[in-house]
């Protein structure tokens, strides 16, 4: 039986919540935010990314991520550099500390996660992953389309700015 929309998106945020909580609850040991959490993620592979990217990433506005970048800079947990290709952009890297204090984050969010794993990462799972992907490329419309809600690399929007 097809659900509706409005089933299906009470499903999803459902969903998001309960995950967002859940990870929150292991990042206040950390006294970290799940954005912050975010942010640190996309710089944990040490490739260094821009500002645009990290909002993306995190789903912040700009000014909401650079009030997050000042205070991930002032914990010596990120550091900020011209990128070498364009002056005119940022960089943000992990600082020792902060790669520190993101495998250790990591880590603790994975052993809470533990038990949910077999439903991760199973047949089930997988399909699980394929499904919300098709969605998320479903509802945004295609690359380029008016009022595209962006997302990080490797993920994709599932919705519509308004």
């Amino acid at each position: 039986m097809a659900r509706r929309p409005q089933e299906l998106l009470q499903l999803l945020t459902r969903a998001e919540r309960l995950s967002v909580r859940r990870v929150q609850s292991v990042l206040n040991e950390f006294n970290c935010s799940v954005e912050a959490w975010r942010v640190l993620d996309l710089l944990s592979d040490g490739q260094g990314h821009n500002m645009t990217a990290l909002a993306d990433h995190a789903f912040l506005p700009a000014p909401s991520l650079t009030k997050l970048m000042d205070q991930l800079v002032d914990q010596n947990l990120v550091f900020r550099r011209a990128d070498p290709a364009d002056r005119r952009r940022v960089l943000a890297y992990l600082t020792p500390r902060g790669t520190q204090r993101w495998q250790h984050m990591a880590r603790e969010v994975r052993a809470d996660w533990a038990e949910l794993e077999p439903l991760l990462t199973d047949e089930a799972g997988e399909r699980l992953d394929a499904l919300l992907d098709r969605l998320a490329e479903a509802l945004e419309g295609g690359r380029g389309a008016p009022g595209r809600v962006t997302t990080g690399p490797g993920e994709r929007a599932v919705g519509r700015g308004r």
